[in-house]
């Protein structure tokens, strides 16, 4: 691995971050990097652990527990940001910070119960579909309107925000309907739930400062991290 690669590569993304939240109006502070370590050598998180960086994510319940393991010890806090089954839930949830793609009600419930039995357990964010393509996981924005009461009454998950990700071939301006309407769909549910909901886990290394701009909180970057390392 190319140590000084990593380094740079993150100071990059970084800079694109703050910059893209300055032309906003936003604090740069306000938006968290989550490094997508999938698929990646455990040494290679450890590295960006080394360089700083404190929230990763990973797309799959078993490769995360073997992540956490591997990196245990070290002040990282993890994402998991792929679907997450029900029957996988139990071991997961401890592990993590934050449950970044819950996409049904019937997900929530079964996080709800099991967070009881949590003294401290992770946020979630609810997947919307907001570009509308049938593969993808999660609620399509009128649904997830048409369950806020079911969503206000898990008490013991908190469900701290939404989350989605634009159509697959996107670029960043074509991507950017995908993220304004997330931040719409995340108002209304808002008003109907009484859920503060400030979270808004949306963009990826293609197109994340299209994210900034439109509001994201939360962005999910990982081939930009890691672009060269094997040069």
């Amino acid at each position: 691995m190319n140590w000084q690669t990593l380094k740079q590569n993150v100071a990059t993304v970084r800079e694109r971050i703050a910059t893209a939240a300055q032309r906003s109006g936003r604090d740069p502070s306000a938006v968290t990097l989550v490094a997508v370590t999938k698929r990646t050598p455990p040494d290679w998180a450890r590295a960006l652990a080394e360089l700083g960086e404190r929230d990763f994510g990973e797309n799959y319940p078993q490769e995360l527990w073997a992540k956490t393991e591997a990196l245990a010890g070290l002040p990282v806090r993890w994402h998991l940001i792929g679907h997450l089954q029900g029957n996988k839930a139990k071991k997961t949830l401890p592990m993590v910070r934050m449950v970044h793609a819950v996409d049904s009600l019937k997900l929530l419930r079964t996080l709800n119960d099991l967070a009881a039995t949590l003294d401290d357990p992770p946020g979630v964010c609810l997947q919307v579909n907001t570009s509308g393509e049938p593969a993808k996981h999660g609620w399509d924005p009128e649904a997830v309107a048409a369950d806020a009461e079911g969503i206000a009454a898990c008490r013991a998950i908190p469900v701290v925000g939404l989350m989605t990700m634009a159509a697959y071939g996107t670029s960043a301006e074509t991507a950017r309907p995908s993220f304004a309407r997330l931040r719409a769909v995340r108002d209304d549910l808002r008003a109907r739930t009484g859920l503060a909901l400030d979270q808004l886990s949306m963009g990826m290394s293609n197109d994340f400062e299209s994210a900034v701009e439109a509001g994201a909180t939360l962005v999910r970057v990982g081939s930009a991290l890691f672009e060269g390392l094997d040069d």
